[in-house]
């Protein structure tokens, strides 16, 4: 589950190169900040314990030669964690790798204002995975964003009915159940 999870979080900071008309390359400055995740699909069904209910915003900071870091919190065990992912910047714009190159990430601007995809390939487990997140600057769904990501999930062959719209948090407090 540790690693699922970990794949979830770093479908957060991923991208995909400009392969569609719809998408324009995008430079570090643009992706440094704060993102909030409006929806997450995956080519595998996450069982619905595993699926993400909440999510705290996603920061982006720029590291030299290019590189970027990720930092999100999230909430295991009834704990807040921290968990932080270099990406290093490959020859081809908007694309990273990470994890010793088993994973490839790609960011995707949208024709919405302020709204990216943050596509990640790789392996997991010995196993592929592919992962989309559609990010945006503040926590409120826009409907065009949202359809553009169902394009998008489509032309990836990512099954629509595995798209899931988590609950934004401003940050991770620990809950008692």
């Amino acid at each position: 589950m540790k690693v699922l999870f970990l794949t979830i979080i770093l479908g957060l900071i991923t991208a995909l190169q400009a392969q569609d008309p719809l998408f324009f390359p995008s430079e570090n400055e643009n992706i440094i900040g704060t993102w909030y995740v409006k929806a997450v699909v995956a080519d595998k069904d996450l069982p619905k314990e595993k699926r993400p209910k909440k999510v705290s915003p996603l920061t982006v900071t720029a590291l030299d030669g290019g590189d970027l870091e990720a930092m999100v919190t999230f909430m295991k065990g009834g704990q807040c964690h921290e968990k932080r992912v270099v990406m290093h910047q490959t020859e081809e714009p908007g694309r990273y790798s990470t994890f010793g190159g088993k994973r490839h990430m790609h960011i995707l601007d949208l024709p919405v204002k302020d709204h990216r995809i943050f596509y990640c390939e790789g392996q997991l487990g010995g196993k592929a995975i592919r992962i989309g997140k559609l990010v945006g600057r503040n926590p409120d769904m826009s409907l065009e964003a949202l359809e553009e990501f169902k394009k998008f999930a489509e032309r990836k062959g990512l099954p629509q009915e595995n798209i899931i719209m988590p609950v934004q948090r401003e940050s991770c407090i620990p809950e008692s159940d």
